[in-house]
């Protein structure tokens, strides 16, 4: 459990939450270095954000390591919007690993989303954090979905899911379940490494 002290402001969620995810990073590192991940998915946004630089980009530029944001809402951001041609661009994803670019009104592609299994009907939200490309990141993530959510997010215990993520109003240890996402991510992506591949292997 970590005890957070800086508010939760809608866009600012990486200066509230890095400092403990690179905590975890630093015991990991320590106690089990073979465990060393190498890509961390995160629970959130990367380019995909306001101001281009969400939590999967602070996360990553300060580990160093690669890191891709998985989001499981749309942020409705810079022209992208949860309108009738993105649900007909849902509509038209046929099979897992089907993707379709989220444009910003200026052109630049900030993320994919991506249906991540043949059975899942909503998309998750794929965008770059650090050291990766967008079609590395699109691919890593569909190699670890067995559902609609990868692995590394969705292994994270339920109870803590259910407590501490969902539960809008206790903000204040979501942290615990980021924290634990990170670990996960560690122990799922660190079973490729014999293969000398940057990918995980379920």
């Amino acid at each position: 459990m970590v005890t957070l002290t800086a508010p939760y402001v809608s866009g600012f969620l990486a200066f509230r939450e890095t400092p403990f995810l690179l905590e975890a990073l630093q015991r990991l590192k320590i106690s089990q270095p073979t465990l060393m991940p190498q890509v961390v998915f995160v629970d959130g946004n990367g380019l995909f954000h306001y101001r281009e630089f969400g939590l999967a980009c602070h996360l990553g530029v300060l580990s160093g390591l690669p890191c891709v944001g998985v989001a499981k809402n749309l942020l409705q951001v810079q022209g992208v919007l949860k309108d009738e041609e993105h649900q007909s661009q849902i509509a038209a994803l046929q099979k897992g690993g089907d993707s379709f670019p989220l444009t910003a009104a200026s052109g630049k592609v900030l993320g994919k989303a991506l249906k991540s299994c043949d059975k899942s009907f909503k998309p998750v939200y794929v965008s770059v954090g650090h050291k990766i490309s967008l079609g590395t990141a699109v691919r890593l993530t569909h190699s670890c979905c067995r559902h609609r959510v990868p692995e590394p997010i969705r292994q994270v215990p339920y109870r803590l899911t259910l407590e501490h993520v969902g539960d809008v109003k206790d903000k204040q240890t979501s942290a615990s379940a980021r924290t634990s996402a990170v670990i996960m991510a560690a122990r799922v992506t660190s079973r490729g490494t014999d293969r000398g591949k940057l990918a995980c292997q379920i």
